[in-house]
Parts: C-alpha cells; sequence; structure tokens
C-alpha cells in the first residue's frame, strides 16, 4: 500500500484546472524569434509560457507542406493564453479544451518550467497527445503540465496536425516534394517541435541534451514513430510510451501509394481535380467532408519514404531506431468485450462463435489462451482481447523490438487502477483501468475530473508522476523510498511494474497470448 497522504479535492482547485485561471506575475523570456511575455503559477513556483509558435501558419500554399520556420517578431509577444487547436470535429466526449477553438493556424506550444534563474539545465519533458491523429490538444485540463514542473523538470506540450490536414497524401504533393514523399505532416509537426526545443529550451533553464518526448494512444504511436525516423535521430534521449505503437494491425502504416490513392477518392469525391483546387477549399469545408462516411479513405501516418523510410517494425527489427531508454505500457481494461460480441449477448457460446468467425482455423489456438469456460470467462476474455488486438499486443510488441535490438534498458508498466463513478452516479459500474485513465494521474492532474477521487489514487498519482520525472531525470524510474521497479529482461521474468493503489512489480502474465498473436496473418 502507497503511505497516504491527506487528500483534498476542493470545487475552487477543480475550477483552476478547467479554466486554466491562478497565473500571477509576468514573466520574459528571448527565444530564437523573438522576446515572449508569460505568467507565473499561482504559487509563484512555476513559470508557465503559453500559446508559443514553433513553425509557420500551415495555411494557403503551406497546406499540406511540412512545417516551415516561424517568422521572427518585434517587441514582446504575449505567451499567456492556449493557441487554436488544430481542425478537428467533434470527436471524443472527454475531451475539453480551453483554446479559442479549431484552426490551420495552430502550431503553438506551451512550457511548464520551474521558477529558476534560466542557467539551469533541467531535464525536459515533451507530451504528445493523443486522439486517433484525428482530435487532441494541448489546452485540456489533464494535461497540464504545472505540478510535473514542480518535481525539477520542463515540461512541452505541442499541437500537431491531424486527420486531412495533417496526414492526407495525394500524387500532385507527392511530385511537388523535395523528397518524394506525402502525408506524415502531423508526425513532421512533432519533429519540428522537437527542434525547436533544442534550438530554445535553454532560455527557459531546459537542457536540450536531457529531452524525453512521452504521449498517450496516438501520442504513443506518435513515440514509436519518433523513435524509428532518421529525422528525429539526436533529438531526445529517452521516451515514454503510454498504450500503443505501430506494431499491429491498429493504425497499421500503409503505404506511399495507398495512402495517395486513398487521397485520390478523397478529392474526387470534393470534385477538386488539382492540388490548387484542393488548396482552395476553406478548411471548413475539407472538415466537413471528412465526416461523412467515405469507404476506404482514412487519413493517418504512412510509410512515406522520407519521415518513415519504411514501416516502423522493419526499422526496429533493423536495429536502426534510436538506441534510447524506453518505459512503456498499458492500462488494464484497454479493450470492450462489445468489440467482439457485437450486438449478441455476452455468453460463452457467442464468445466462442465470435472467435470462430473472426479467426478460422486459428481459432483453436485463440480459444486456449482466452478461455471461456463460464459467461463471465467469456465476457472477461472478449475484453481482454479487444484490448489486446487494438493495444495491448502492439504496445507489447514494442517493447520486446526495442528490448531486443535498441541497446538500451526497457522498462515495463501496466495501469491497474479503476477509477471512482462520480458522485452524481453512485450506481454506475465502473469502468476498471480504461483507455487514457492514466493521464490525469501522470500529470497529479486528479483536480481536473470531477471525481469522488480517494486518498489511494492521489498518492498513485504522485507515485508515477514521480516515476515518470525520475526517468527523465535518469533513464530510470527508480528513487529511494519508491517501489522498486526492475528492467524489463528474460532473465528477471519480463517483470511489469503494476500500477495500483499496491504498486509492485511481477512476472509477466500473459506472455502466450501476445506470442500467439504476433504468429498469427495480418488482419484484412
Amino acid at each position: 500500500m502507497i503511505h497516504t497522504r491527506k487528500f483534498q479535492t476542493t470545487t475552487l482547485l477543480a475550477l483552476a484546472f478547467l479554466l486554466g485561471v491562478g497565473a500571477q506575475a509576468a514573466v520574459q523570456v528571448k527565444i530564437d524569434a523573438g522576446k515572449l511575455e508569460g505568467t507565473t503559477s499561482a504559487d509563484s513556483k512555476v513559470r508557465i509560457f503559453k500559446g508559443i509558435p514553433y513553425a509557420a501558419p500551415p495555411v494557403g500554399e503551406l497546406r499540406w507542406k511540412p512545417p516551415q520556420p516561424v517568422a521572427h517578431w518585434k517587441g514582446v509577444r504575449q505567451a499567456t493564453a492556449f493557441g487554436a487547436r488544430c481542425m478537428q470535429g467533434n470527436v471524443y466526449s472527454d475531451m475539453i479544451f480551453r483554446d479559442p477553438g479549431p484552426s490551420e493556424d495552430c502550431l503553438y506550444l506551451n512550457v511548464w518550467t520551474p521558477d529558476v534563474s534560466g542557467k539551469e539545465r533541467l531535464p525536459v519533458m515533451v507530451w504528445i497527445y493523443g486522439g486517433g491523429f484525428s482530435a487532441g490538444a494541448t489546452s485540456e485540463p489533464r494535461q497540464d503540465g504545472e505540478v510535473l514542473a514542480k518535481k525539477g523538470v520542463v515540461v512541452v506540450s505541442m499541437n500537431y496536425r491531424l486527420g486531412v490536414f495533417g496526414f492526407f497524401s495525394h500524387p500532385e504533393l507527392t511530385q511537388e516534394s523535395a523528397h518524394h514523399a506525402s502525408g506524415n505532416y502531423g508526425l513532421m509537426d512533432q519533429t519540428a517541435a522537437l527542434e525547436w526545443v533544442r534550438k530554445n529550451i535553454a532560455a527557459f533553464g531546459g537542457d536540450p541534451a536531457k529531452v524525453t518526448i512521452f504521449g498517450e494512444s496516438a501520442g504513443s504511436f506518435s513515440v514509436s514513430a519518433q523513435m524509428a525516423s532518421p529525422l528525429a535521430q539526436g533529438l531526445f534521449r529517452s521516451a515514454i510510451g503510454e498504450s500503443g505503437a505501430f506494431f499491429s494491425d491498429t493504425l497499421r502504416t500503409r503505404s506511399l501509394g495507398a495512402s495517395e490513392e486513398s487521397g485520390k477518392k478523397f478529392a474526387a469525391s470534393l470534385g477538386a481535380d488539382s492540388l490548387a483546387a484542393l488548396r482552395a477549399k476553406p478548411a471548413d469545408e475539407l472538415l466537413q467532408a471528412t465526416q461523412k462516411p467515405h469507404p476506404g479513405i482514412r487519413f493517418a501516418p504512412n510509410v512515406d519514404g522520407y519521415f518513415l523510410p519504411e514501416d516502423v517494425a522493419s526499422i526496429y527489427a533493423s536495429g536502426k531506431q534510436s538506441h534510447i531508454p524506453l518505459l512503456a505500457g498499458w492500462n488494464a481494461d484497454e479493450g470492450s468485450s462489445d468489440a467482439i460480441f457485437k450486438d449478441d449477448e455476452p455468453t460463452a457460446e457467442n464468445f466462442v462463435a465470435a472467435v470462430r468467425a473472426l479467426y478460422g482455423a486459428n481459432a483453436d489456438g485463440i480459444l486456449k489462451v482466452y478461455p471461456s469456460v463460464t459467461d463471465e470467462q467469456a465476457d472477461r476474455s472478449a475484453q481482454d482481447l479487444a484490448g489486446d488486438r487494438s493495444i495491448a499486443f502492439s504496445t507489447w510488441k514494442w517493447i520486446e523490438m526495442q528490448a531486443a535490438t535498441g541497446g538500451s534498458p526497457v522498462y515495463r508498466y501496466e495501469f491497474d487502477d479503476a477509477p471512482p463513478a462520480p458522485d452524481s452516479d453512485p450506481g454506475e459500474p465502473s469502468r476498471g483501468a480504461y483507455h487514457s485513465a492514466e493521464i490525469e494521474f501522470v500529470f497529479e492532474a486528479l483536480a481536473s475530473k470531477n471525481l469522488p477521487w480517494r486518498p489511494d489514487d492521489e498518492d498513485l498519482s504522485d507515485l508515477i508522476s514521480s516515476y515518470w520525472t525520475n526517468f527523465a531525470k535518469t533513464g530510470d524510474p527508480n528513487a529511494p523510498g519508491l517501489p522498486h521497479w526492475p528492467v524489463y529482461t528474460k532473465d528477471a521474468g519480463f517483470p511489469v511494474m503494476h500500477l495500483s493503489a499496491n504498486p509492485h512489480a511481477a512476472a509477466e502474465e500473459h506472455r502466450a497470448r501476445y506470442e500467439l498473436l504476433q504468429t498469427l496473418p495480418p488482419r484484412p
């Protein structure tokens, strides 16, 4: 059991998280593009700079081009409010934003840094948000970097292009590119933000040689891709991935040709016969068009031959990825049994039928490692299978590959804490340790969500944020007074750190599931 500290979540604190209030004195810093004026936290312990442009607005002729340099400005630029989020629809109901709204002009980042002299060289943590490459922004209260900064690190978060604006491929785009590539603009935005960090973070007291990238869901997929890309080599020294990587059918990186064909179909659906016509379309029109059903059309990272010379798995297999420490894992309840049962009742009989329909000749092997003796067991196996197919297997494979070819320590976790049901509906069944549930814990931002948090939740949040910041400081999450987190090795039984009210390391339990899944052919 974690040592329990007194826990108070007040309405005022929760409101402060949601509104981003509490900043006080103005502070200034000079970066390569000009002077910035930010603020300090309410307790004056953290300097906060929001809405800093790290690339030129990707509008007009710069739509669907790699990020371009920021124009210098004269005088002092205010950095006290989040920049606009990148173009997106209302995709996820749990995303709450504190920015002006969606815009193509969205390439902004934020910095939270301890109130130090500016001459320090503190470790830097660069956050990449999730959202399926179609939603998300840095202004979410649960991703606020203030508390992490109080643990002796500089925290940076950036917006990056999404959906059709971030991952649109087309033969004309490939032809105009000096690298004969198109798509992956959102991933290149992330790299541009890392380049900005290398050039400017010293002005905020950060060390450009001590950068850790970390992200959740699509942000975790992005971390695995940044580690694979030659464009990002040397821009960070360690990485943290929370739930997801490019090592399975989920968000698999298609070929450039397949991505171009998808782009051509989308252009035809708009009646746009040229790239110029597409760039002339208002951003809202393009966004609205993506909200309609387009079979076979999707906007996601691809193997473009430039940002990704090969698919991510092949790059790791040949040991060409960044050879850096990795801390990665996933949540205990990533999936939903509904993804397997569909409209059928969650019974053992229906689970067997669903598995046979999904896996055909390979069904017997699946049923052996996902048992269904009772209806209750079948429901849990369906949930596990859904979570493995969507998130867990890809993250496991990433961990395995980095351990095999990355030449650096790897640490694996499982987040087991089930957040409490809201006071408004105490009878609501627990969703378990669902996908994204760990974000508030990582940032010690429990107050950003109005739930009846328990003392153990606060203690666990303090523990997780300590592990994460320790890892950023040294490449090792351990420190005196914390439960020991062993390196992930075969000799140690492939240990997993279970993050819960009773944090502990234990040998891997479900290896047979993942080893079987990696032998199966790709799903269509």
